[in-house]
């Protein structure tokens, strides 16, 4: 979805709803505006410099301090303010001396480092 789409979808709501009170329109366009808002942010965080690290930022083990290896890309899946589910495809890290994984973040990188979470993709 993008903007274009938000409002002629809203107006064929509208029209589709001629006696909808404000609050319902409201609800209506906060529910399309959280969708668009979630891949708005799901394209941004996947344009990041940092969705897949390079060997100059290698991550530290947040357990024991010592560089991580990529494992592979996982889908991590996050909820937005507004109650919508990103899937996020990033590098995940596992560190070779404990055993402990993450997916490594950055600035801009839009998704915090922390245990991962994935979901079929």
């Amino acid at each position: 979805m993008d903007g274009l789409e938000l409002l002629s979808g809203m107006t064929e709501w509208r029209q589709q709803h001629p006696k909808a009170t404000l609050r319902e329109m409201e609800v209506e366009l906060d529910e399309r505006l959280a969708q668009l808002r979630a891949k708005m942010l799901e394209d941004m965080v996947a344009a990041s410099e940092v969705a897949d690290w390079s060997a100059e930022a290698t991550p530290r083990c947040p357990e024991c301090g010592q560089p991580m290896t990529k494992s592979g890309a996982a889908t991590r899946q996050l909820t937005t303010f507004g109650g919508k589910q990103l899937k996020l495809k990033r590098q995940y890290a596992r560190c070779p001396a404990c055993g402990a994984g993450f997916f490594p973040s950055g600035p801009g990188a839009g998704a915090a480092a922390g245990p991962i979470h994935t979901a079929s993709a």
